[in-house]
């Protein structure tokens, strides 16, 4: 079993959206689909498509609220579709202000919240 390997400097924040994504194919002809995003980063989104696009392939990804250009990084199948890792080109970043998806979550403030509950929780310690 092959595991990938994160090499983001970035949080990546987990959340579902619909956006329209366009590519150029290999013969030229230009294409459109809907994707599912997956999570975001300063530099790059997770799509989940039903069609697997070749690395290198660049995309421009169009939400009614944000557009971002990319490239594909990896394409894998897993179970329900085909999730492609993408990088943001240069001078093109993702920021909250610009554009919030529909749901999004930050597991790292929610692990920090859990946390926080628990420690609430917990008895004292005592020192024998």
């Amino acid at each position: 079993m092959s595991y990938m390997v994160d090499r983001r400097a970035e949080t990546r924040m987990l959340c579902a959206d619909l956006v329209k994504v366009r590519w150029t194919d290999r013969s030229g002809r230009n294409r459109k689909a809907v994707a599912n995003l997956e999570d975001i980063s300063l530099s790059g989104v997770c799509l989940q498509m039903d069609t697997p696009l070749p690395i290198d392939t660049t995309l421009h990804i169009h939400h009614d609220k944000a557009e971002f250009e990319g490239s594909v990084r990896y394409c894998l199948f897993r179970d329900i579709g085909y999730f492609l890792g993408v990088q943001f080109a240069p001078g093109c970043r993702w920021s909250q202000r610009r554009y919030r998806p529909q749901h999004l979550l930050d597991l790292r403030k929610l692990v920090q919240a859990s946390a926080k509950r628990a420690a609430k929780k917990a008895p004292p310690m005592t020192i024998q």
